[in-house]
């Protein structure tokens, strides 16, 4: 049986021109399975013992403490990361335990390098117009939702479905395949 974790830390990379619903959503549904908001009374302490004290931190270019997973949310992709937070991200990389990134964050975050080779989930407009042009995920609540059904324990996470009435759409079938019908990703 899987079991959450005591703690967990995230860092939010704010990069300029975000999208506020690519960080909003992941931070309200994630923070569902927190210990702080499971101390409402109608939630049973076998549940509440199971959840995690969950930390996070915004970065924008200040010192951080040690993280655990890295949420980077959409932004404009034609955007170029700063080198501050682009060797933020070098650093920190080798000690993540994951980066969830969110829509065009993965097209922004592949600026690094550090996606080189790897098969990411992005947003396929943008992924279309990138490969178009040469230069070459989830939606934010589902990435959330999948994150929570990975790390967090199953009674965990039913009761914060629950309480967010959320339920989250599975990749398969992908009904916006289509926008990539004809396009080489190879």
């Amino acid at each position: 049986m899987l079991v959450s974790p005591q703690s967990i830390t995230f860092a939010v990379l704010l990069i300029p021109g975000y999208q506020w619903l690519d960080i909003v959503g992941p931070i309200a549904y994630i923070n569902t399975h927190s210990r702080a908001v499971m101390q409402m009374p109608v939630v049973p302490e076998s549940i509440r013992a199971k959840a995690p004290v969950i930390n996070w931190h915004y970065i924008s270019s200040e010192a951080v403490p040690p993280i655990d997973y890295l949420l980077v949310p959409g932004a404009n992709s034609s955007r170029l990361l700063s080198n501050e937070l682009s060797s933020f991200i070098h650093d920190r990389f080798p000690t993540l335990k994951g980066v969830l990134t969110v829509c065009t964050g993965s097209v922004v975050f592949a600026q690094t390098g550090l996606l080189d080779g790897v098969h990411v989930a992005s947003n396929k407009v943008a992924l279309k117009y990138m490969v178009e042009t040469g230069r070459l995920n989830k939606k934010s609540l589902d990435l959330a939702a999948e994150f929570a059904r990975v790390h967090f324990d199953p009674e965990l996470v039913d009761l914060a479905r629950n309480l967010t009435e959320y339920d989250s759409n599975p990749a398969q079938p992908d009904p916006f395949s289509p926008i990539l019908d004809g396009v080489d990703l190879g």
